[in-house]
């Protein structure tokens, strides 16, 4: 097995040795920058379409969240799923390995770009019917649609390099891709609705060319780091390449796509109620992915912190990773959900103009401000599991959440109204939760076990040593001072 010799280039790091805390956080603030930067042009595209053509024009673009979520969580999740196995392979040093699962992933994804966008540009129109989209909107979920399914290579061209970039522990590659990428979709927005009057076909080309800029810096970067330079040869895999890679990927896919499901089955009683449940569960929804994105972004500093040290097996790093990410969260939580619970009206007056709008999110933001403590710890936890090479579980609690989702809006929205859709999240995030924690421990302690024997050995020889350099030196204490009595 070939080993890496040469030295990492600046921008990646270690995570295998070091202190945890400095590493972790030297990871994570700039992937927390890009995250927030790339919601808060998700955001601004919200707020611009809101604001520049209409309620009815943001209902249609939320309308598309959880198709959108569908198709894309698919990707993202494979993605992910892929990273963790070349993050173990960094961890590891071996170069080869390394180099060959990254010629797999790139040819899965080629494979895998053209069959979605296919796949979701024909079933866009009957999948719009079976969540009841109301007819106000429907046309413009249409023209949104096509244009951001049709263009959905370049999104999974992004996230396929920067989940590498991620499991190389860069971080800043992808902060610059998004801080581009941001101002590029912001000013398209403005210009194509306000000044063309394109209507949302507008958004939709502004956020496919901002994904194109951003997936060009990212593949640029990769061309450039030495550890992952490839050949030709390197692109001669066999059967077992494909295999593991898809072994690692599809649980983490499918759990994204069932938990997605989930959420479309919550969009179609929504949907059910009118337009006005429709705004202001898009206007919930985008809040709500604002104000999990720290914890988001902790799961993926945990997850590539996790794979490096399994790869090299220093199993109680890990322990030590948790730790740090869920005080991460746990700050998150205090700062961010507290805004959900004392300023819901202020934030829903910002991409709403409806009073019963603004009303109906009113009551949903603080039920799900005070239980996002639950999803904050799903993140990280579920992130480890996955990190250590351990997707069943977490697909299983993807299931779990579809379930408990489904059960609970289908119960309580004709007894509680909108906010069973509340209700129906923190369920989810419960259940999910509680399967995760045992995942991760089922996992990690017989790892811990094995090194802790280990450790309880060398710290009983070091105390024996210990022991009898301290009897030698009270031996010849007592000879010394034998013979000052004597004299």
């Amino acid at each position: 097995m070939k080993r890496i010799t040469k030295e990492s280039p600046k921008r990646e790091i270690d995570f295998t040795t070091g202190n945890p805390i400095r590493l972790i956080l030297a990871f994570y603030w700039p992937l927390l920058l890009s995250s927030m930067l790339q919601q808060f042009y998700n955001f601004a595209d919200t707020w611009i379409v809101g604001k520049g053509l209409g309620d009815n024009a943001l209902a249609a673009v939320g309308n598309m969240g959880s198709l959108f979520f569908l198709i894309v969580g698919f990707s993202f999740g494979l993605a992910n799923g892929f990273g963790i196995l070349v993050a173990q392979s960094y961890g590891a040093k071996d170069t080869e390995m390394l180099r060959h699962r990254l010629t797999g992933i790139i040819e899965l994804g080629v494979v895998l770009a053209v069959a979605l966008s296919l796949f979701s540009v024909l079933f866009l129109p009957h999948a719009l019917r079976l969540l009841r989209t109301d007819e106000l909107i429907i046309d413009d979920s249409l023209r949104y649609g096509y244009i951001v399914f049709g263009g959905l290579a370049a999104g999974i061209c992004y996230n396929i390099a920067g989940s590498v970039l991620r499991a190389l522990g860069d971080s800043r590659t992808p902060l610059k891709a998004i801080i581009v990428s941001s101002v590029l979709n912001l000013s398209l927005d403005s210009f194509f609705i306000f000044v063309l009057h394109t209507g949302v076909e507008g958004a939709a080309i502004a956020t496919i060319c901002s994904q194109v800029v951003s997936c060009i810096i990212c593949i640029d970067r990769l061309r450039k780091i030495e550890v992952i330079r490839l050949k030709k040869e390197h692109f001669h895999n066999d059967r077992s390449i494909f295999t593991t890679l898809l072994k690692n990927g599809l649980p983490m896919a499918f759990m994204n796509s069932i938990t997605a499901i989930g959420c479309m089955v919550v969009q179609y009683f929504v949907n059910g109620f009118g337009v006005v449940y429709t705004a202001a569960y898009a206007a919930c929804s985008k809040y709500l992915n604002l104000f999990m994105n720290p914890a988001a972004t902790a799961g993926h500093a945990m997850s590539a912190f996790t794979s490096q040290n399994y790869g090299a097996k220093k199993y109680h790093r890990i322990r030590e990773g948790l730790h740090v990410c869920l005080s991460i969260v746990a700050v998150s939580y205090v700062l961010l959900g507290s805004l959900m619970v004392l300023l819901p009206g202020q934030l829903a007056s910002i991409l709403l103009s409806g009073r019963d709008q603004i009303a109906l999110v009113c009551s949903f933001l603080p039920k799900c401000g005070i239980m996002l403590i639950a999803v904050n710890c799903l993140f990280v936890i579920r992130s480890g599991v996955q990190g250590m090479g351990k997707p069943m579980l977490p697909m299983v609690s993807g299931i779990l959440e579809m379930v408990l989702r489904i059960f609970a809006i289908s119960f309580l929205i004709k007894r509680l109204g909108f906010t069973a859709t509340a209700y129906a999240e923190v369920s989810a995030w419960t259940g999910a939760l509680v399967l995760n924690v045992y995942a991760f421990y089922a996992a990690l302690l017989p790892k811990l076990r094995e090194t802790g024997k280990e450790n309880i050995w060398s710290a009983l020889l070091s105390v024996r040593d210990f022991s009898e350099r301290s009897r030698s030196k009270t031996t010849k204490q007592e000879k010394f001072s034998g013979r000052e009595r004597a004299v």
